[in-house]
Protein backbone atom coordinates (compact mmCIF):
# COMPACT_ATOMS: atom_id res chain seq x y z
CA UNK A 1 0.00 0.00 0.00
CA UNK A 2 1.07 3.50 -1.14
CA UNK A 3 1.58 6.24 1.32
CA UNK A 4 1.04 9.74 -0.11
CA UNK A 5 3.88 12.38 1.08
CA UNK A 6 3.20 14.03 4.34
CA UNK A 7 2.62 18.09 4.28
CA UNK A 8 3.89 20.47 6.79
CA UNK A 9 1.62 23.04 7.89
CA UNK A 10 2.14 26.56 7.43
CA UNK A 11 -0.89 28.06 9.08
CA UNK A 12 -4.32 27.44 9.64
CA UNK A 13 -5.28 25.17 6.49
CA UNK A 14 -2.61 25.41 4.41
CA UNK A 15 0.31 23.09 3.73
CA UNK A 16 3.42 22.75 1.96
CA UNK A 17 5.01 19.70 -0.25
CA UNK A 18 8.04 18.51 1.79
CA UNK A 19 9.78 18.58 -1.67
CA UNK A 20 8.90 22.22 -1.88
CA UNK A 21 10.17 22.97 1.62
CA UNK A 22 13.53 21.31 0.44
CA UNK A 23 13.69 23.06 -2.91
CA UNK A 24 13.22 26.49 -0.99
CA UNK A 25 15.77 25.26 1.52
CA UNK A 26 18.29 24.60 -1.56
CA UNK A 27 17.84 27.90 -3.03
CA UNK A 28 18.14 29.55 0.15
CA UNK A 29 21.82 27.36 0.77
CA UNK A 30 22.99 28.34 -3.08
CA UNK A 31 21.98 32.24 -2.32
CA UNK A 32 23.56 32.17 0.29
CA UNK A 33 26.82 30.84 -0.68
CA UNK A 34 26.69 33.29 -3.85
CA UNK A 35 26.60 35.74 -1.25
CA UNK A 36 29.45 35.13 0.31
CA UNK A 37 31.35 34.17 -3.34
CA UNK A 38 31.04 37.82 -4.04
CA UNK A 39 31.25 39.35 -0.70
CA UNK A 40 34.99 37.42 -0.17
CA UNK A 41 36.02 37.99 -3.70
CA UNK A 42 35.41 42.10 -3.20
CA UNK A 43 37.62 41.80 -0.19
CA UNK A 44 40.09 39.78 -2.09
CA UNK A 45 40.10 42.44 -5.08
CA UNK A 46 39.90 45.56 -2.35
CA UNK A 47 42.90 43.92 -0.74
CA UNK A 48 44.92 43.77 -3.91
CA UNK A 49 44.01 47.04 -5.07
CA UNK A 50 45.07 48.28 -1.57
CA UNK A 51 48.72 46.64 -2.76
CA UNK A 52 48.69 48.34 -5.91
CA UNK A 53 48.06 51.86 -4.54
CA UNK A 54 50.61 51.15 -1.77
CA UNK A 55 53.70 49.48 -3.32
CA UNK A 56 55.83 51.48 -5.93
CA UNK A 57 59.21 52.77 -6.11
CA UNK A 58 57.64 56.40 -4.50
CA UNK A 59 57.49 55.34 -1.10
CA UNK A 60 54.15 56.09 -0.11
CA UNK A 61 52.40 55.12 3.03
CA UNK A 62 49.35 54.37 4.20
CA UNK A 63 48.60 57.78 5.34
CA UNK A 64 49.71 59.56 2.22
CA UNK A 65 47.51 57.56 0.25
CA UNK A 66 44.63 58.19 2.16
CA UNK A 67 45.36 62.12 2.56
CA UNK A 68 45.80 62.05 -1.21
CA UNK A 69 42.83 59.82 -2.31
CA UNK A 70 40.54 63.29 -0.17
CA UNK A 71 42.60 66.16 -1.66
CA UNK A 72 44.70 66.54 1.15
CA UNK A 73 47.93 64.80 -0.04
CA UNK A 74 51.48 66.38 -0.83
CA UNK A 75 51.95 67.00 -4.73
CA UNK A 76 53.85 64.28 -4.32
CA UNK A 77 51.49 62.12 -3.61
CA UNK A 78 48.87 63.82 -5.23
CA UNK A 79 50.32 62.97 -8.94
CA UNK A 80 51.08 59.79 -8.20
CA UNK A 81 48.37 58.42 -6.36
CA UNK A 82 45.20 60.18 -8.53
CA UNK A 83 47.16 60.64 -11.80
CA UNK A 84 48.86 57.34 -11.91
CA UNK A 85 47.64 54.71 -9.72
CA UNK A 86 44.23 55.02 -9.03
CA UNK A 87 43.37 55.09 -13.11
CA UNK A 88 45.32 52.40 -13.33
CA UNK A 89 43.78 50.53 -10.01
CA UNK A 90 40.18 51.47 -11.80
CA UNK A 91 41.38 50.52 -15.39
CA UNK A 92 41.52 46.60 -13.67
CA UNK A 93 37.74 46.68 -12.32
CA UNK A 94 36.47 48.14 -14.73
CA UNK A 95 38.09 45.84 -17.66
CA UNK A 96 37.79 42.83 -15.14
CA UNK A 97 34.41 43.28 -14.35
CA UNK A 98 33.31 43.70 -18.23
CA UNK A 99 35.43 40.48 -19.51
CA UNK A 100 34.39 38.52 -16.39
CA UNK A 101 30.34 38.89 -17.14
CA UNK A 102 30.87 38.75 -20.80
CA UNK A 103 32.42 35.57 -19.99
CA UNK A 104 30.01 34.26 -17.85
CA UNK A 105 27.23 35.30 -20.23
CA UNK A 106 28.46 33.95 -23.54
CA UNK A 107 28.91 30.36 -21.81
CA UNK A 108 26.31 30.12 -20.21
CA UNK A 109 24.05 31.20 -23.38
CA UNK A 110 26.12 28.78 -25.64
CA UNK A 111 26.48 25.99 -22.84
CA UNK A 112 29.90 25.79 -24.17
CA UNK A 113 32.94 26.58 -21.94
CA UNK A 114 35.28 27.50 -24.53
CA UNK A 115 32.34 29.88 -25.86
CA UNK A 116 34.97 33.07 -24.68
CA UNK A 117 35.02 36.24 -26.29
CA UNK A 118 38.63 35.96 -26.67
CA UNK A 119 38.76 32.81 -28.40
CA UNK A 120 35.77 33.80 -30.65
CA UNK A 121 37.42 36.64 -32.00
CA UNK A 122 35.37 39.62 -30.26
CA UNK A 123 38.31 41.01 -28.74
CA UNK A 124 40.35 40.38 -31.87
CA UNK A 125 38.05 41.98 -33.77
CA UNK A 126 38.37 45.15 -31.37
CA UNK A 127 42.16 44.70 -31.67
CA UNK A 128 42.28 44.99 -35.26
CA UNK A 129 40.01 47.39 -35.57
CA UNK A 130 41.78 49.59 -33.09
CA UNK A 131 45.06 49.02 -34.64
CA UNK A 132 43.66 49.79 -38.30
CA UNK A 133 42.53 53.04 -37.42
CA UNK A 134 45.70 53.95 -35.26
CA UNK A 135 47.86 53.15 -38.67
CA UNK A 136 45.61 53.21 -41.78
CA UNK A 137 43.56 56.56 -40.96
CA UNK A 138 45.85 57.84 -38.28
CA UNK A 139 43.17 58.37 -35.67
CA UNK A 140 44.88 58.82 -31.73
CA UNK A 141 42.44 58.94 -28.44
CA UNK A 142 39.16 58.17 -27.72
CA UNK A 143 38.58 57.70 -31.61
CA UNK A 144 40.72 54.34 -31.24
CA UNK A 145 38.94 53.15 -28.42
CA UNK A 146 35.92 54.18 -30.47
CA UNK A 147 37.25 52.12 -33.31
CA UNK A 148 37.53 49.30 -31.05
CA UNK A 149 33.89 49.04 -29.60
CA UNK A 150 32.50 49.16 -32.96
CA UNK A 151 35.13 46.20 -34.55
CA UNK A 152 33.74 44.18 -31.52
CA UNK A 153 30.32 44.49 -32.37
CA UNK A 154 30.91 43.88 -36.36
CA UNK A 155 33.22 40.55 -35.84
CA UNK A 156 30.31 38.91 -33.42
CA UNK A 157 27.73 40.51 -35.89
CA UNK A 158 29.19 38.36 -38.36
CA UNK A 159 29.43 35.53 -36.25
CA UNK A 160 26.01 35.21 -36.10
CA UNK A 161 24.95 35.96 -39.19
CA UNK A 162 27.73 33.02 -40.28
CA UNK A 163 26.13 30.60 -37.65
CA UNK A 164 22.58 31.04 -38.12
CA UNK A 165 21.12 28.11 -39.71
CA UNK A 166 17.18 28.11 -38.51
CA UNK A 167 18.07 28.91 -35.13
CA UNK A 168 21.38 29.44 -33.36
CA UNK A 169 23.55 26.14 -32.04
CA UNK A 170 26.80 26.51 -29.41
CA UNK A 171 29.06 24.44 -31.37
CA UNK A 172 28.41 26.17 -34.51
CA UNK A 173 28.58 29.60 -32.92
CA UNK A 174 32.14 28.32 -31.41
CA UNK A 175 33.21 26.99 -34.76
CA UNK A 176 32.42 29.90 -36.94
CA UNK A 177 33.90 32.58 -33.72
CA UNK A 178 37.24 30.29 -34.11
CA UNK A 179 37.65 30.66 -37.48
CA UNK A 180 37.17 34.54 -37.57
CA UNK A 181 39.57 34.78 -34.91
CA UNK A 182 42.36 33.56 -36.92
CA UNK A 183 41.28 35.77 -39.90
CA UNK A 184 41.57 38.45 -37.64
CA UNK A 185 44.79 37.52 -35.96
CA UNK A 186 46.06 37.03 -39.39
CA UNK A 187 45.28 40.81 -40.56
CA UNK A 188 46.40 42.02 -37.38
CA UNK A 189 49.46 40.24 -37.80
CA UNK A 190 49.83 41.70 -41.72
CA UNK A 191 48.91 45.43 -40.28
CA UNK A 192 51.78 45.03 -37.43
CA UNK A 193 54.08 43.44 -40.29
CA UNK A 194 54.15 47.21 -42.43
CA UNK A 195 53.88 49.45 -39.94
CA UNK A 196 56.81 51.43 -38.88
CA UNK A 197 58.57 50.63 -35.31
CA UNK A 198 56.99 53.60 -33.75
CA UNK A 199 53.86 52.86 -34.61
CA UNK A 200 54.32 49.08 -34.33
CA UNK A 201 55.32 49.87 -30.75
CA UNK A 202 52.01 52.18 -29.96
CA UNK A 203 50.07 49.43 -31.32
CA UNK A 204 51.39 47.07 -29.04
CA UNK A 205 48.59 47.38 -25.90
CA UNK A 206 45.83 46.38 -28.70
CA UNK A 207 47.82 43.25 -29.33
CA UNK A 208 48.60 42.16 -25.83
CA UNK A 209 46.26 44.11 -23.11
CA UNK A 210 47.22 46.93 -20.68
CA UNK A 211 45.78 49.56 -18.42
CA UNK A 212 49.26 51.60 -17.74
CA UNK A 213 48.24 54.39 -19.89
CA UNK A 214 44.72 54.97 -18.82
CA UNK A 215 43.32 58.12 -17.73
CA UNK A 216 40.25 59.46 -16.72
CA UNK A 217 38.61 60.81 -19.84
CA UNK A 218 39.01 57.16 -20.87
CA UNK A 219 37.77 55.44 -17.46
CA UNK A 220 34.88 57.76 -17.60
CA UNK A 221 33.42 56.58 -20.83
CA UNK A 222 34.31 53.20 -19.88
CA UNK A 223 33.03 53.50 -16.71
CA UNK A 224 29.47 54.96 -17.55
CA UNK A 225 28.96 52.62 -19.98
CA UNK A 226 29.40 49.92 -17.88
CA UNK A 227 27.42 50.71 -15.55
CA UNK A 228 24.51 51.26 -18.10
CA UNK A 229 25.09 46.89 -19.10
CA UNK A 230 25.28 46.47 -15.37
CA UNK A 231 21.51 47.54 -15.17
CA UNK A 232 20.41 45.87 -18.62
CA UNK A 233 22.29 42.61 -17.40
CA UNK A 234 20.26 42.83 -13.73
CA UNK A 235 17.55 42.69 -15.56
CA UNK A 236 18.23 40.35 -17.67
CA UNK A 237 19.50 37.94 -15.61
CA UNK A 238 16.27 36.03 -14.42
CA UNK A 239 16.55 34.07 -18.10
CA UNK A 240 19.57 33.00 -17.72
CA UNK A 241 18.73 29.36 -15.60
CA UNK A 242 16.24 29.43 -18.13
CA UNK A 243 19.19 29.47 -20.97
CA UNK A 244 20.94 26.96 -19.67
CA UNK A 245 18.18 24.25 -20.60
CA UNK A 246 17.55 22.98 -24.10
CA UNK A 247 15.85 25.70 -26.48
CA UNK A 248 12.48 23.32 -26.45
CA UNK A 249 12.74 23.02 -22.11
CA UNK A 250 13.10 26.83 -22.38
CA UNK A 251 10.13 27.22 -24.84
CA UNK A 252 8.17 24.79 -22.57
CA UNK A 253 8.63 27.20 -19.67
CA UNK A 254 7.69 30.53 -21.98
CA UNK A 255 11.09 31.66 -22.98
CA UNK A 256 11.62 32.40 -26.56
CA UNK A 257 14.71 31.03 -26.19
CA UNK A 258 16.41 32.65 -29.64
CA UNK A 259 15.59 36.08 -28.58
CA UNK A 260 16.73 35.76 -25.20
CA UNK A 261 19.97 33.97 -26.70
CA UNK A 262 20.76 36.78 -29.13
CA UNK A 263 19.46 39.41 -26.04
CA UNK A 264 22.73 37.52 -24.10
CA UNK A 265 25.18 37.51 -26.74
CA UNK A 266 24.61 41.17 -27.16
CA UNK A 267 24.99 42.39 -23.71
CA UNK A 268 28.70 40.05 -23.64
CA UNK A 269 29.51 41.46 -26.90
CA UNK A 270 28.83 45.13 -25.33
CA UNK A 271 30.65 44.35 -22.02
CA UNK A 272 33.82 42.67 -23.68
CA UNK A 273 33.60 45.55 -26.16
CA UNK A 274 33.99 48.17 -23.22
CA UNK A 275 36.89 46.17 -21.69
CA UNK A 276 38.76 46.10 -24.82
CA UNK A 277 38.30 49.46 -26.17
CA UNK A 278 39.36 51.10 -22.53
CA UNK A 279 42.81 48.09 -22.25
CA UNK A 280 43.03 46.15 -25.07
CA UNK A 281 42.59 42.72 -25.34
CA UNK A 282 43.30 41.31 -21.71
CA UNK A 283 43.23 37.55 -22.53
CA UNK A 284 41.54 34.67 -20.92
CA UNK A 285 39.86 36.91 -18.46
CA UNK A 286 36.52 35.75 -19.90
CA UNK A 287 37.48 32.16 -20.36
CA UNK A 288 38.58 31.15 -16.96
CA UNK A 289 36.74 33.84 -14.88
CA UNK A 290 33.19 32.28 -14.85
CA UNK A 291 34.33 28.59 -14.75
CA UNK A 292 36.17 30.27 -11.58
CA UNK A 293 32.80 31.28 -9.78
CA UNK A 294 30.38 28.55 -10.97
CA UNK A 295 32.99 26.24 -8.90
CA UNK A 296 32.90 28.50 -5.99
CA UNK A 297 28.81 28.82 -6.17
CA UNK A 298 27.89 25.59 -7.08
CA UNK A 299 24.56 23.86 -8.04
CA UNK A 300 25.57 24.49 -11.85
CA UNK A 301 24.57 28.24 -11.62
CA UNK A 302 25.22 31.11 -13.80
CA UNK A 303 26.84 33.06 -11.37
CA UNK A 304 26.85 36.55 -12.96
CA UNK A 305 27.72 38.79 -9.88
CA UNK A 306 30.22 36.59 -9.09
CA UNK A 307 31.92 35.76 -12.66
CA UNK A 308 32.30 39.93 -12.32
CA UNK A 309 34.16 39.87 -8.95
CA UNK A 310 36.41 37.24 -9.93
CA UNK A 311 37.63 38.75 -12.78
CA UNK A 312 38.32 42.26 -11.44
CA UNK A 313 40.24 40.32 -8.64
CA UNK A 314 42.01 38.75 -11.73
CA UNK A 315 42.97 41.68 -13.58
CA UNK A 316 44.04 42.94 -10.35
CA UNK A 317 46.10 40.16 -9.26
CA UNK A 318 47.67 39.95 -12.73
CA UNK A 319 48.65 43.57 -12.98
CA UNK A 320 50.10 43.26 -9.91
CA UNK A 321 52.50 40.57 -10.74
CA UNK A 322 52.83 42.77 -13.81
CA UNK A 323 53.89 45.37 -12.19
CA UNK A 324 56.23 44.27 -9.16
CA UNK A 325 57.01 40.31 -10.04
CA UNK A 326 60.04 40.81 -12.63
CA UNK A 327 63.10 43.18 -11.61
CA UNK A 328 63.94 45.99 -13.09
CA UNK A 329 60.88 46.42 -15.40
CA UNK A 330 56.86 45.82 -15.73
CA UNK A 331 55.13 44.06 -18.73
CA UNK A 332 51.97 44.67 -19.87
CA UNK A 333 49.16 42.82 -17.88
CA UNK A 334 47.72 40.80 -20.78
CA UNK A 335 51.31 39.56 -21.08
CA UNK A 336 50.11 37.78 -16.99
CA UNK A 337 46.66 36.93 -17.47
CA UNK A 338 48.19 35.04 -20.80
CA UNK A 339 50.26 32.94 -18.81
CA UNK A 340 48.10 32.22 -16.27
CA UNK A 341 45.13 31.33 -18.91
CA UNK A 342 47.21 29.38 -21.61
CA UNK A 343 47.38 26.14 -19.29
CA UNK A 344 43.98 26.10 -18.42
CA UNK A 345 42.93 26.35 -21.99
CA UNK A 346 44.66 23.11 -22.56
CA UNK A 347 43.49 21.53 -19.79
CA UNK A 348 40.19 22.57 -20.73
CA UNK A 349 40.73 20.57 -24.02
CA UNK A 350 42.94 17.79 -22.70
CA UNK A 351 39.92 17.39 -20.20
CA UNK A 352 37.59 17.28 -23.33
CA UNK A 353 39.27 14.71 -25.30
CA UNK A 354 39.06 12.33 -22.60
CA UNK A 355 35.62 12.86 -22.22
CA UNK A 356 35.53 12.30 -25.77
CA UNK A 357 37.47 9.11 -25.78
CA UNK A 358 35.77 7.56 -22.89
CA UNK A 359 32.33 8.04 -23.99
Amino acid sequence: MSVAPAVVPTGPGESVHPLAVRVAAARSRTHRRATTVVAVGSLFALAAATASLLLGAAGLGVGDVLAALVGQGSPKAEFVIVRLRLPRVLAAIVAGTALGLGGALFQTTLRNPLASPDILGVTGGASLAAVGSMLLLGLEGPAVSLAAFAGALVVAALMWGLAWRDGLTGIRFVLVGIGLASIVSGLLGWLITRAEVREASEALVWMVGGIAGVGWPELGTAGSTLAVLLVLTVAFSPRMPLLALSDDSARSLGLDATRARATAIVLGVGLVAVATALAGPIAFVALVAAPIARALVGHGQAALAASAVVGAAIVLVADLVAQHAFTGFAVPVGIVTGLIGAPYLLWLIARGNRRGSDG
